[in-house]
């Protein structure tokens, strides 16, 4: 019969519900503490868990649900208290399977229990089946060159903020070509690689779970593939990326996705290749990358490419340790340079074919950054939002709201993501944000004058506030110019200036991660704001 283990703290709550769930036909256990609970769970001797969240204090059950997810991913895990709202506002509110407010009628008990171990077997036997089987897809090249794939995979029991169901590694291959990867999750969605230079006829495209890589909690579904061949210069120079080997089986600081930008200077025109990572293991902290650059994830350029008259490479740089600009002397396979990681904030340097036992051929996005920050790629791909979250969330990295603990950040969708246009000389800026019936202001910056924005051109802050918070409460937006903060040896005075000059997209993060609609800044002049440091400007909102 199935097991259930009952965590409550009340002697009298605890026997009535032992006592529901043995009528039932259940094996019941229970632990009146979250150390007797642990107990059990470590000797894997229950199929749910349904406890209380107030043990006696609300901190203590979630930090049983962050214990117990430590120790078994897959576990059922049904949480039953009289104030939800516990839960629903904690970063643990994703880890459980169902949360039922007291006081619950028994038949809705039953049927939620009942239900998570239907679904934990169904997901065992499907993971399985997937991980006993590949894909395979047979296709005609009509001309030989560049070949694009866009295949469409999920990831059966996956979830990227839980660990042991973190995702499924696909090991792709075609012909006799070796694989390349995707870490897949969630539910289904398109996902586009290049396949490199691929000679006119018959060829097979083969997907497989990668068990070495894959969570054991997330199976593989393939479910379609599409071909199409390229001329665009922008494929045939795409970089291929090889995994960081200290990441390797640790499901962080995966590629998401690549993009490519046209630019040119005095030795003509070049392409330029960046990356999109999950999230940045080292250099700046999370809360440093929320307050600098409104984001978690770590976008680095890694490449960029002269090209001459025939299309092939003049010269070429990439980005390597300590932000260092060098040529690439590398191999090539067709016109694509071979580059691997090397550094925690994923700074690159050439690497040969078999360096390490992941590599990524991520279609490259062409964008147009000349309106916009180079995040605004990651809004026409919301996905990229929803996994840097739950990655923060498995790595420990979120604290509650109103809270300090050291570099940790709330809820990525507690905050404005705010994009402007500035000029910096000297100086950097914050964002400002007030709401309606509060007298105080919230920065960006969190008071720290290191987290005020130094750089220029188009950028992204977030600016958070409390849970809940809607664009209908927002009622002043400003902004305020701060002097550089290194103080030391510098040939002229610290008295900068500061100028945003224009206003891009301001939203909130909807309940799914996804960004939400525009939020306009009424009233913002024409000719932006003029500001010396010290100084700041506001606007009440309409």
């Amino acid at each position: 019969m199935p097991r259930i283990l009952v965590v409550e703290d009340d002697a009298d709550q605890r026997e009535i519900r032992c006592l529901i769930l043995e009528r039932s036909g259940h094996t019941v256990q229970s632990a009146a503490c979250s150390k007797d609970a642990l107990m059990h769970v470590d000797a894997r001797d229950s199929d749910c868990v349904l406890m209380d969240l107030r043990l006696p204090r609300p901190s203590d059950g979630l930090q049983l649900i962050q214990d117990i997810r430590a120790r078994d991913a897959r576990l059922p895990l049904v949480v039953l208290s009289g104030w939800p709202e516990d839960l629903e506002k904690s970063p643990m509110a994703g880890s459980v399977n169902a949360m039922l407010k007291k006081p619950v009628a028994t038949d809705c008990l039953l049927r939620t229990i009942n239900r998570l171990l239907l679904v934990l077997v169904l997901m065992l036997v499907c993971a399985g089946m997937s991980r006993a089987q590949g894909q395979s897809f047979p296709f005609q090249v009509a001309q030989g060159g560049e070949v694009l794939a866009e295949l469409t995979m999920s990831s059966p029991g996956s979830d990227w903020a839980v660990a042991g169901k973190e995702g499924a590694l696909a090991a792709i291959k075609v012909d006799a070509q070796p694989p390349q990867h995707l870490m897949v999750t969630g539910p289904e969605r398109s996902y586009k690689i290049f396949l490199g230079q691929l000679k006119a006829g018959a060829h097979t495209l083969k997907v497989e779970r990668q068990a070495a890589d894959s969570a054991a909690g997330a199976g593989l579904a393939v479910t379609g593939a599409k071909f199409e061949n390229s001329s665009s210069d922008f494929i045939a120079n795409a970089p291929i990326l090889l995994a960081r080997l200290n990441t390797l089986g640790k499901f962080t600081d995966v590629p998401l996705m690549a993009y490519c930008t046209r630019d040119q200077d005095a030795d003509g025109a070049f392409l330029e290749y960046t990356v999109i990572f999950t999230n940045e293991d080292g250099g700046t902290s999370t809360r440093d990358l929320m307050a600098r650059w409104g984001r978690t994830t770590d976008i680095e350029y890694i490449y960029r490419v002269w090209l001459d008259s025939a299309g092939k490479p003049k010269k070429t740089l990439i980005q390597t340790k300590g932000h260092e600009d060098v040529p690439y002397q590398g191999i090539r396979i067709g016109s694509h340079p071979v580059l691997m990681p090397v550094t925690d904030n994923n700074m690159v340097e050439p690497a040969a074919e078999d360096a390490s036992r992941l590599r990524y051929q991520l279609t490259p996005v062409l964008a147009d950054l000349s309106d916009g920050a180079r995040e605004k790629v990651m809004d026409a791909a919301p996905f990229t939002y929803e996994i840097a979250s739950k990655e923060l969330q498995r790595e420990g990295k979120l604290r509650p709201y109103g809270t300090f603990q050291g570099e940790n950040i709330s809820d990525a969708r507690n905050y404005l993501v705010v994009e402007f246009k500035v000029s910096s000389t000297l100086a950097g800026v914050q964002v400002l944000i007030q709401r309606k019936g509060e007298k105080k202001w919230r920065g960006s910056a969190l008071g720290l004058g290191k987290d005020f924005i130094e750089r220029s051109g188009w950028v992204r802050t977030r600016v958070e506030l409390p849970p809940g918070t809607t664009p209908a409460d927002l009622s002043g937006f400003g902004a305020e110019c701060l002097s550089q903060r290194d103080l030391v040896r510098q040939p002229i005075a610290k008295n900068g200036h500061c100028e945003v000059e224009a206003m891009g997209r301001v939203f909130f993060l909807d309940r799914e991660y996804k960004p939400g609609p525009r939020i306009p800044i009424t009233g913002f002049p024409e000719g932006g704001w003029k500001m010396e440091a010290g100084e700041l400007f506001t606007l009440a909102l309409q």
